[in-house]
């Protein structure tokens, strides 16, 4: 199996390393991890792709390249460019540092990298660690996603649902709860969620200088959310999995105003006509 890895966090972000380890396990001895990650950190950048500017894509090793761009732009770097003679067969995102459960999934860059490997027709995991207070103290912060990531996959990989016919390809989105490895109660497949009460918001801040900038600061994670939702199995010590597609169309909104405006549609005055 030849594995395509990125992240949002950067080439030389620990979180990385934890999946080049369950990467390399998946892939086995006969198999490849190719690795096409930014430069540098791109939190935030949900899939945003470099459309106004060049990125520079560099070698670092065999198997190993860096992009001054997003996690999309890797994405795409890897499969039109670097791996264009032979693509690969899974593309996996993360670890991230930090959770991309509810509304946070909205903002991810880690996410946006398998979301645009499901765009290009591959299929896509994106892979996130839940930290806390029970992860703080530990030598490994990333001992859940480490001990437990290899095996999730592979279940995935064998029993998910990969639908690669519908107009945009399922990927998955996993996050780890912030527990140690050991207190991890199990798996469970759930919606995206939202914590309530709570948004991004930004601290504004003045320079010396006299000019204003802000700075995006998050909500609290510890936030309730709906039960049965991923916020609220990573808080109970499960690691959640979501089937998600980058459609944002509203179906249920769909069936309900189906016929909406097929008849009460205002005519257009034509151009041409006088009163």
């Amino acid at each position: 199996m030849r594995i395509l890895i990125t992240n949002d966090d950067g080439i030389n972000a620990p979180g990385l390393q934890v999946l080049e380890e369950i990467a390399a396990t998946l892939a086995g001895p006969a198999g490849e991890v190719w690795v096409v990650a930014p430069a540098f950190e791109q939190s935030g950048v949900a899939h945003c792709i470099s459309y106004a500017h060049p990125t520079m894509v560099a070698r670092l090793d065999e198997r190993r390249y860096a992009t001054e761009g997003s996690p999309a732009d890797c994405v795409l770097a890897a499969v039109c460019d670097v791996m264009a003679d032979n693509p690969p067969d899974l593309v996996l995102s993360g670890v991230n540092r930090g959770n991309n459960s509810g509304e946070n999934a909205m903002y991810s860059g880690t996410i946006g990298g398998a979301m645009e490997a499901a765009l290009q027709g591959l299929p896509a995991i994106a892979l996130s660690q839940y930290l806390g207070p029970r992860t703080a103290s530990l030598a490994d912060p990333f001992e859940g996603s480490r001990h437990h990531g290899a095996a999730v996959i592979r279940r995935l990989l064998d029993h998910g649902d990969w639908t690669s016919d519908a107009d945009f390809r399922l990927f998955y989105n996993i996050n780890f709860p912030p527990v140690p490895a050991a207190a991890v109660r199990g798996t469970r497949v759930v919606p995206q969620g939202r914590r309530q009460g709570t948004n991004f918001s930004v601290v504004p801040y003045t320079a010396p200088n006299g000019r204003r900038f802000m700075w995006a600061a998050g909500g609290a994670q510890n936030a309730p959310a709906r039960p049965g939702t991923d916020v609220a199995v990573n808080m109970d010590g499960f690691i959640s999995v979501t089937p998600m597609r980058a459609d944002l169309t509203c179906h249920a909104s769909l069936r309900e105003m189906s016929g909406l405006f097929d008849d009460n549609t205002p005519r257009q005055t034509e151009a041409a006509e006088t009163p």
